[in-house]
């Protein structure tokens, strides 16, 4: 049994510090998460905080099954395709550039595989570059490469949070990488082609 499994059984049998331990743990990452799917900082903020809350009103329901984190941003994909609904806007608000310190840093695991050791270009940089390019990307290939590289979220996992079978998750998570490299290209940035054994 995972430590996450073991915080969701004391938290149901009324332990509230262990809401707190989870709270800690994830709440930089569902910013992250929510930021690079919203692009806004605010609506991420209030997003992280639904889902948190929901994780509180629903641990009664969690199976200790270890796939807690799966579970998690389920709730937290749910909630955001609800508020999209209810707002009836374009998904993505530009309102914030540039990566807080609270947010999950995707970006760096991510730098070995989109640029070769010679480039220059500043993370920050990046960053707003690979901003852009997620922020074209359809909704359903954008919210797979958002957790599986930025939240760390097995790629399983991923497909049962998409409600899509794995083969449909590898295929997103293979357009999107093309996608952006395509697009980190056209910038001059040329990305390094890696196999991808984790997928």
């Amino acid at each position: 049994m995972n430590d996450d499994d073991q915080l969701m059984i004391r938290l149901q049998e009324g332990d509230t510090t262990a809401f707190d331990e989870l709270v800690e743990r994830y709440q930089g990452q569902l910013i992250g998460f929510f930021v690079r799917n919203t692009r806004d900082r605010y609506l991420a903020e209030d997003l992280t905080q639904e889902t948190l809350l929901k994780v509180f009103d629903q641990s009664w329901n969690y199976l200790p099954t270890g796939r807690f984190r799966g579970w998690m941003y389920r709730i937290a994909r749910n909630l955001m395709i609800d508020d999209h609904r209810r707002r009836s806007h374009d998904a993505l608000i530009r309102a914030v550039k540039g990566r807080k310190s609270d947010e999950d840093d995707g970006l760096a695991r991510l730098a070995g595989e989109i640029l070769s050791p010679t480039e220059c270009a500043s993370a920050n940089e990046l960053s707003e570059l690979v901003d852009d390019a997620l922020a074209d990307l359809p909704d359903e290939q954008r919210l797979t490469f958002t957790l599986f590289h930025y939240a760390g979220v097995p790629l399983a996992d991923v497909a049962e949070v998409m409600k899509t079978k794995l083969p449909t998750c590898k295929s997103r998570l293979r357009l999107a990488r093309e996608k952006l490299g395509e697009y980190l290209k056209s910038k001059g940035i040329q990305p390094v082609t890696t196999d991808h054994p984790s997928d």
